[in-house]
């Protein structure tokens, strides 16, 4: 009886370390979501400070875009800002912005520091839209469709192997498809 006890500990350790060593062979860049092939949520945002427009769900209908959630305070987006930079100046699919949980101003001035890659930007302060979303940090990325649906969803910094990889080939799919 007493053996049983020595080797409980030691067996439960087992278990969990291939419980958490299964886990890490996932890719956290590819946490589903419950929004795809659905109707982006609707949303109305105002613009960030400095800036005329905001950003409403409406505006992604009929073309292939990215919709890109960031924040200034944001380590990987700093990283991620040259590729979407790079993506913008391509012309191949418009990229939108989310800014998220920023103070006033701040991500106005990021952008007025970094360029701005995006062609509407809606201020998301309270986080809300962020949270019909499904967001859990910055960067994350959709492709909306020409229908307003979510096709696809990446967390974490788009590199160039992302872009040229997955997000690329599957830009270039949707704007092949015709609108139903």
């Amino acid at each position: 009886m007493n053996r049983l006890f020595l080797f409980l500990p030691l067996a439960l350790f087992a278990v969990m370390a291939a419980y958490f060593a299964l886990g890490l062979r996932e890719n956290p860049g590819e946490i589903p979501s419950q929004l795809i092939d659905r109707e982006l949520p609707a949303f109305d945002l105002p613009p960030i400070q400095g800036h005329e427009t905001g950003l409403a769900s409406a505006d992604l209908a009929g073309e292939v875009s990215l919709l890109n959630v960031f924040g200034s305070w944001c380590p990987p987006c700093a990283i991620e800002h040259p590729m979407l930079m790079q993506i913008s100046r391509s012309g191949v699919v418009p990229v939108y912005g989310i800014d998220w949980k920023d103070p006033p101003g701040a991500g106005t001035r990021w952008l007025e520091r970094n360029g701005n890659p995006y062609v509407r930007i809606g201020n998301d302060a309270e986080g809300r839209v962020a949270i019909d979303l499904g967001i859990t940090g910055a960067p994350e990325t959709f492709i909306i469709d020409r229908a307003g649906r979510v096709r696809y969803r990446h967390v974490g910094v788009i590199t160039e192997d992302v872009w040229e990889g997955t997000l690329l080939p599957l830009v270039e799919h949707l704007q092949a498809e015709e609108m139903p």
